[in-house]
């Protein structure tokens, strides 16, 4: 097998290679980690991360930084795919954020690597994304430079024997990158352990409506059992954990690997909470991304208006509200997690800065959902599942003010708005605001007293 791989020293965070949180150092951690594996002495736990985006090269990086220097007993490597190639435009801000870093600067010229960004500034040579991620440096997060990573560019090369898999990938890519994985796992004896931080959901119609989520088709790629799949999400910015802002996470799955998984993936400024609620907390993941993509719009075209931003998250939060109603038993347990989500994301995530750059008119429809600079915006395809979901006459629910039952989706005007926006592109994103403004719309407590007070449940939607 033929793949390009480089070993790196770890860079250690201050105060985070000594003691975590819990009061357990990093080689207790390790050590943990290793025994539930099985793990022989001579024999070391690998982790390999699938898919270099924002927050997956960030998330391996972490690993990296913290256990990176117990080569003995643990392998870290991601892969990305080969061959892309970075424009003169953003070589150009690549050397410009090294010359910038000190740090940066002077480790390039000790490994010997700064020459090539220099020819490359220079229009002499063309730098691709797998070659500068070995520096540490993300194509989707140019200005916030990682450490350097172990790069594997061959699919089979990186995976066969890993032991964790950190699916990085966008949800939209990752039913066919593990079809292709499963191939090189038939004869595997040790089944591994996945987990997903994509954060987007497909349709599925038939025979039943249901929501489809990455943990479910890494599950029907692959034949792993779902209790050896996990999800990681909260309300988290890849660039801002990295420069070590405080942030929290939840990892969610069986019981057997999320408790010593939430230890070892803890750091101090990086506290990881467990859940068993495993799908519901991935939909909600995706649910944020749809309404993320409404608000840029709306701050775009009122000159980021605080009173118009504000209607807007009254009303968007009614509508999750009532979708989590939908989808969930018990929807309180996911009130807080899902409000902080969406709060981060329309702050300064990238689907909020999508829906702003479209409103601007600095992007187009045309340029599709995978956008330079800053990877896939999963929040397109998620107004897709959600809208055909919610569409569906068999899910109906009883509107009061019409007397009537009706598919769940006349209740999400919001919804219903970006769905004409995004995919049907029968309207420009100035409707947003119509919808907003529109005196038909209803109060968003009426929409959230319709969730609470009639039984609105569907567990079929998560194939329950």
């Amino acid at each position: 097998m033929v793949g390009s791989e480089e070993v790196v020293t770890s860079h250690a965070y201050p105060n985070g290679l000594i003691q975590s949180t819990n009061g357990s150092s990093v080689e207790e951690k390790v050590d943990e980690l290793r025994r539930i594996f099985g793990k022989a002495d001579g024999d070391p736990l690998r982790i390999v991360g699938v898919g270099a985006g924002a927050w997956g090269s960030v998330f391996v990086a972490m690993l990296q930084d913290a256990y990176g220097n117990l080569r003995e007993k643990v392998q870290i490597r991601i892969w990305r795919r080969a061959g892309r190639d970075v424009d003169k435009a953003t070589a150009e801000h690549l050397f410009e954020v090294i010359n910038s870093r000190e740090d940066v600067l002077r480790r390039l010229i000790r490994r010997c690597a700064y020459l090539k960004y220099v020819e490359a500034r220079l229009g002499d040579r063309t730098l691709h994304a797998d070659e500068i991620l070995k520096d540490g440096f993300c194509s989707n997060m140019i200005d916030t430079p990682l450490c350097p990573l172990k790069v594997v560019t061959n699919l089979q090369e990186a995976v066969w024997d890993a032991d964790i898999v950190i699916n990085g990938l966008p949800s939209t890519e990752t039913r066919d990158v593990f079809q292709e994985i499963s191939r090189y796992w038939k004869e595997r004896i040790t089944v591994p352990v996945i987990i997903s931080l994509a954060k987007g959901i497909e349709a599925e119609l038939g025979p039943e409506p249901r929501i489809v989520t990455p943990t479910q088709m890494i599950n029907k790629a692959t034949g792993v059992p779902i209790e050896n799949i996990l999800y990681l999400g909260g309300p988290n910015i890849a660039s801002e954990i990295y420069n070590r802002e405080y942030a929290n996470a939840r990892i969610c799955g069986a019981e057997k690997w999320r408790k010593a998984l939430a230890r070892f993936l803890r750091q101090p400024h990086f506290i990881v909470w467990d859940n068993g609620d495993l799908v519901t907390h991935e939909v909600m993941g995706g649910l944020k991304n749809v309404y993320a993509i409404g608000a840029g719009m709306v701050a775009a075209h009122t000159n980021e208006s605080a009173t118009s931003k504000a209607v807007y998250f009254a009303h968007c939060t009614s509508e999750m509200i009532f979708i989590t109603h939908l989808l969930a038993e018990g929807p309180e347990k996911l009130a807080g997690p899902l409000l902080a989500d969406t709060y981060v994301t329309l702050l300064k995530g990238r689907n909020a800065w999508y829906g702003q750059k479209l409103a601007k008119g600095e992007i187009n429809l045309e340029m599709g959902d995978s956008i330079k600079g800053k990877g896939m915006i999963q929040g397109v395809s998620a107004v897709k599942a959600f809208y055909e979901l919610l569409s569906q006459s068999s899910l109906n629910v009883f509107h009061p003010d019409e007397n009537k039952h009706v598919a769940p989706v006349e209740l999400c005007p919001l919804l219903k708005t970006l769905y004409k926006i995004l995919i049907m592109r029968e309207v420009s994103s100035e409707a947003i605001l119509q919808a907003l403004r529109d005196e038909t719309m209803n109060d968003p407590r009426d929409r959230i007293e319709i969730a609470q007070s009639h039984a609105i449940y569907r567990p079929s939607l998560l194939g329950q």
